[in-house]
């Protein structure tokens, strides 16, 4: 037995490190993998492993990575087939892990085979020998990161026993609490809970109660638990706010002095009418001789937020605001993301900006990036902004209707390079005082918004450019983090023809710019066939997701060959990394080291789908509860989707999309034709397609599950 610190738990650590063999990692992602979360004890872990290179047990290789000695390396955890993947358990218990290896099969993992792992976990399989005609199959030997640090469910108490309920489905385990880890939470009661144990071989884990959220239904229980669900805190930690209690608001005169000075002219901000966190400012000077000065401000976040701080440690594991139905959840706390970042009105702020001398063209002549002050003369929401578009009249009018002038020609200048036109809707809701949903609106992005739009995407396009794009003065290229958007997914392009051919409209992909344009002009046209929303929903599922990245290809959707974020470091951590990554590169400083930036690219794009994911439940609970009290009602709906389950239908008004049980279909058996996107009768040859227009009639809706039931009229 080797000769460990700290037993069991350094035994742990090795043993961990050994089935890993020569993979590398830091003392954090360590900690995480022998399920170390809290900073105590990602300490303690740290300290042990010290103890272990002294002992020549673990290597330090650099760069702050660790690995195995080799020569530990168990015979058990060698000469096996081991890959690494995602389990994915479906709400009927059938378990896969989704790997790339292993021919890129997803590998069958039998229920005696799941070794205490949960839904979404990073799992290390041996793969069984393969069998002819059969589906790989494998058992899981370790957890190489838990999927989730808190899991939200209700608590059930019978007969002294505390028993927890997973709110999805797919975390098919319920979880045993002790009695004096209940922490005061009573029965019935939505809470949330971490896994402290789990012996190998018992089917329930032993869990602790850390937050309990209430009575089920309420709309700030219902809330907290979407956030908790995606692992998001419910609030910032004592340490964190007293750190931002010491920071001082006011502005020093010798800071004022470092910077270049806006505040004499004429600056303003865009936003929704409920935003309190302004991001971003626009400055304009009209320069003479057809030359017009744009100022894109940005709050200039690294001036309170430094690194290594505890509140920049906290946003880096926020990694993004959180938007729900009906609050925001900030990355900063509220001292600096609504007050000291907050670019207010008639107050001076201190920014990072890049500024542009733009011809009547709109083309640039002149750039410009560095720390500024500003102090904006009017906050304008969308809908002032749009007003003095449209009637000409209004504060700073001539101002406005300059910008946004250069803004249309930018903005057509990018479409002319082959950018790919997609106009989105959002689901808003009316609520009343106690959160209910008393009405459903969609709200479409009109020229108010892509004013700024276009303003904050020629920023982050000609700073990415900056330090990406290889110059006289920047010869090498130094590691940066991009906003990166692959190619579409080929498969999906193929069947999005396919589809598109059947309704008589045609996609041409034979190079990018015969496919951009063709997309683009089948979505206009789409308007006015009425099969705009369905086509755009569709091609948007056929492109890859965007994400963040040290090794730039560009931005796909947009046709810029270098993107960044820029623009929103109050929200967005990305955004904050590129601020301090510019100004280091501005003073000449060395590269940062890439290994490191990509770990954080991975992690920021990681937090930003769990964001998304949250924001897209806490619609999908609000649309459920706006139907739950219209059972029987009937509604016009387009079909969304044809699966073996049912047909899932998206109702006209408000979007709230439910599912049709195949067992609804009765008069007629009824099989899939996936050829043509279709559900068809075997007798009658009645059929019902993607994006057809029915009748449906709420017949249920389940508001804990999120799920919205109904038939076909």
């Amino acid at each position: 037995m080797i000769e460990t610190p700290q037993t069991p738990f350094g035994n742990r650590i090795v043993e961990v490190l050994s089935k890993s063999g020569k993979d590398k990692y830091n003392y954090k992602q360590i900690a995480a993998k022998v399920g170390v979360f809290d900073k105590k004890g990602r300490d303690a872990v740290k300290q042990i492993i010290g103890d272990f290179v002294n002992a020549n047990i673990i290597i330090h290789t650099g760069r702050d990575k660790y690995s195995i000695n080799p020569k530990y390396l168990t015979k058990e955890n060698t000469g096996k087939n081991y890959v690494i993947g995602k389990l994915s358990i479906s709400k009927n218990g059938t378990a896969y892990v989704i790997t790339e290896t292993a021919n890129d099969e997803d590998i069958f993992i039998a229920e005696g085979n799941l070794y205490n792992a949960l839904h979404n976990d990073i799992v290390r399989v041996n793969v069984f020998p393969a069998r002819k005609k059969r589906r790989p199959e494998g058992q899981i030997v370790e957890i190489v990161e838990r999927s989730k640090k808190q899991i939200v469910g209700t608590l059930s108490i019978s007969k002294g026993i505390a028993y927890f309920i997973p709110d999805n489905p797919s975390f098919r385990r319920d979880i045993l609490i002790p009695g004096r880890l209940l922490n005061g939470a009573k029965s019935g009661e939505k809470v949330v809970v971490v896994i402290t144990d789990w012996i190998a071989g018992t089917r329930s884990p032993l869990g602790e109660v850390i937050h309990v959220l209430g009575k089920p239904g309420d709309n700030n229980v219902e809330m907290a638990a979407i956030l908790a669900e995606f692992d998001f805190p419910l609030k910032f930690n004592e340490v964190v706010e007293k750190e931002c209690e010491k920071i001082d608001a006011d502005i020093p005169k010798k800071e004022i002095n470092l910077r270049r000075d806006f505040r004499d002219i004429i600056t303003f901000t865009i936003d929704p009418a409920d935003a309190k966190d302004f991001d971003d400012a626009i400055s304009y000077e009209n320069l003479g001789n057809g030359v017009h000065r744009i100022g894109i401000h940005i709050a200039d976040v690294s001036y309170y937020v430094k690194p290594e701080s505890a509140i920049d440690k906290e946003a880096y594991d926020r990694g993004t605001s959180v938007y729900l139905v009906d609050r925001t959840i900030p990355m900063l706390p509220e001292k600096l993301s609504n007050e000291l970042c907050s670019l207010r009105p008639l107050e001076d702020k201190l920014c990072y900006s890049a500024v542009f001398d733009l011809d009547n063209h709109a083309k640039i002549q002149k750039e410009w990036f560095g720390r500024t002050v500003i102090n904006s003369n009017r906050r304008f929401d969308y809908d002032e902004a749009q007003e003095i578009i449209e009637t000409k009249q209004g504060d700073f009018a001539d101002i406005v209707l300059q910008v946004h002038e250069l803004s249309q020609k930018i903005r057509q200048q990018r479409f002319d390079n082959n950018a790919i036109n997609f106009e989105t809707e959002e689901v808003r809701f009316k609520l009343d005082e106690n959160g209910k949903p008393i009405g459903v609106y969609l709200k479409k992005d009109r020229e108010a918004n892509w004013l700024i739009e276009e303003m904050m995407l020629l920023a982050n396009k000609r700073v990415a450019e900056k330090i990406g794009k290889k110059t006289s003065r920047f010869r090498e290229v130094k590691t940066f983090v991009y906003r990166i958007h692959d190619e579409p997914i080929g498969d999906k392009v193929e069947n999005f023809k396919s589809f598109v051919a059947k309704l008589g409209l045609e996609l041409k992909t034979g190079n990018r710019k015969q496919f951009t344009q063709s997309l683009n002009t089948m979505l206009k046209d789409a308007k006015e066939r009425n099969e705009y929303e369905l086509l755009s929903k569709l091609s948007i599922r056929m492109m890859a997701r965007a994400v963040y990245s040290t090794d730039n290809i560009g931005h796909y959707g947009l046709a810029f060959p270098y993107y960044t974020h820029f623009t929103s470091p109050i929200r967005r951590y990305p955004d904050l990394l590129v601020h301090r990554l510019l100004d280091a590169y501005l003073k000449e400083k060395p590269s940062v080291n890439k290994n490191q930036y990509e770990e954080l690219c991975k992690h920021c794009s990681k937090m930003e789908q769990k964001a998304v994911e949250a924001e897209r439940t806490s619609i999908k609970y609000k649309q459920a509860e706006y139907l739950a009290d219209k059972i029987g009602q009937v509604f016009d709906a387009t079909v969304s989707g044809i699966s073996k389950w049912g047909v899932f239908a998206e109702l006209k008004e408000t979007k709230c999309e439910g599912v049709i049980p195949i067992k609804r279909f009765d008069d007629d058996f009824y099989y899939i034709d996936d050829d043509n996107f279709t559900l068809t009768g075997l007798h009658t040859g009645k059929s019902i397609k993607f994006g057809d227009t029915i009748k449906v009639k709420v017949i249920e809706v389940d508001l804990q599950k999120k799920t919205m039931t109904f038939d076909v009229i």
